[in-house]
């Protein structure tokens, strides 16, 4: 019997070079499994800069335009979570820091996955903790 996948991917605007998507999503459950966490569901949902500001201004009172934005809706130690990804600016970091395209959507779903594992970025050493997780991950084949 095949397992009901636990994350999901909502598109507001195509996303072509999203490949394997089905793929994707094991191995982002893999995530979650070699961190010890039990997820219930994940929400990811690829929308543009302009939609991604409204939700950082409004949830979070940041005025300025971000790639993703997190969201625990965890209750329990299920992990139940919903992450928003502006599509414009990974495409502009993608071609700012020279990685491909597909390479660096995946650091950045990875990047959510991590945080609602308990990861946290705000100073420069959880920062540099992040970045070697996302890197782990993006080397895994799953």
């Amino acid at each position: 019997m095949r397992s009901k996948s636990k994350v999901y991917f909502f598109f507001h605007r195509p996303a072509p070079f999203l490949r394997e998507r089905t793929r994707l999503k094991k191995h982002i459950e893999a995530v979650f499994r070699r961190e010890g966490k039990k997820l219930e569901s994940i929400n990811y949902v690829f929308c543009s800069d302009n939609e991604l500001l409204k939700i950082n201004q409004q949830f979070l009172q940041h005025d300025y335009f971000t790639d993703i934005v997190t969201f625990d809706l965890s209750e329990t130690e299920l992990v139940i979570g919903e992450v928003y990804i502006s599509l414009d600016r990974v495409r502009e970091n993608a071609r700012n820091l020279n990685v491909p395209l597909g390479t660096e959507m995946r650091r950045v779903i990875f990047h959510g996955a991590l945080h609602l594992c308990g990861y946290e970025d705000k100073s420069m050493a959880q920062r540099k903790r992040m970045r070697k997780k996302e890197d782990y991950y993006l080397a895994q084949k799953v």
